[in-house]
């Protein structure tokens, strides 16, 4: 183990942006040699990883994939959509679904992964391309009892937006139950539901509706007597503008999503749907 002073950790940090405990890591495993230290921290993709941190990262690309029963989502973040429209990041993003399909989203940052882990290759793959990268949101379902799909809406060459959705009490087999789960998933991303039944919404979420409509029907003059009716006829519209099975089908907004499923027959039900955005909390 090599001999190094905090000034020195202190002079690596200046000089790669990379952070102290790399920059240890790196005058440990250098035996104290700073140029070596430096060139030790570029081989790991660490130098700059730091300076980057600090840069906005709303850009990226999303992607999906469906393996039996398993559905598997996962957003790569990047600072530009230049680079994220990339074959490299775009290729990285795919090989991360295959990743969480085969192994699951749990410590996705320390899974094995082409040599080293997720995480360290993500950032080395941040200073290969010059950009704050990072793991976004990652969603895995795994169903026994159903099915599950995906739709990925592409936009200048990488997925901007990536839906899932599990149905249970359906054969897996059925073109019914496989065309409507298909129908849905495209429905979600047009629509862009919050929740899958009215039983999902929040209690503070359903009262500060309330509040407002209250507010609201108050300063349009209507008699006090019937607010609470009138509340409540706008909240039930606040469900279907929210609510996935309440929610007028985008084909046909006559038909609920709702009904779509029920169609079905059986149990069949949405049992529960992901939504992810590009740019979008």
């Amino acid at each position: 183990m090599g001999e190094y002073t905090a000034k020195d950790v202190a002079a690596l940090r200046k000089e790669t942006g990379a952070g102290m405990m790399d920059c240890k890591k790196a005058l440990e495993e250098t035996s104290g040699g700073l140029e070596e230290a430096k060139d030790w921290l570029r081989k790991k993709g660490l130098a700059g990883a730091t300076k980057r941190a600090g840069r906005s990262a709303d850009q990226g690309a999303i992607d999906v994939s469906v393996n039996g029963g398993v559905a598997a989502l996962v957003e790569l973040t990047a600072e530009t959509d230049f680079v994220a429209k990339s074959e490299d990041f775009r290729g990285l993003v795919a090989r991360l679904v295959a990743q969480v399909s085969a192994n699951g989203d749990a410590g996705l940052a320390e899974q094995p992964f082409e040599g080293t882990t997720v995480g360290e290759y993500v950032t080395q793959a941040a200073s290969r391309l010059g950009e704050n990268v990072g793991i976004g949101r990652v969603v895995r379902y795994e169903t026994t009892d159903g099915l599950v799909d995906s739709y990925k809406h592409i936009q200048n060459d990488r997925g901007v937006i990536g839906v899932l959705v599990e149905l249970s009490g359906v054969d897996a087999s059925s073109a019914a139950a496989l065309e409507v789960a298909h129908d849905i998933v495209l429905h979600i991303a047009s629509a862009a539901p919050r929740y899958t039944t009215r039983s999902e919404v929040p209690a503070d979420a359903i009262e500060r509706e309330r509040a407002v409509l209250t507010e609201l029907t108050r300063n349009e003059g209507k008699p006090e007597a019937s607010i609470e009716k009138i509340v409540e006829a706008r909240l039930n519209s606040f469900y279907k503008d929210y609510v996935l099975e309440e929610q007028g089908f985008v084909k046909d907004p006559k038909v609920t999503v709702g009904s779509l499923v029920s169609g079905l027959g059986g149990a069949a039900a949405i049992k529960r749907f992901a939504r992810v955005k590009i740019g979008e909390e």
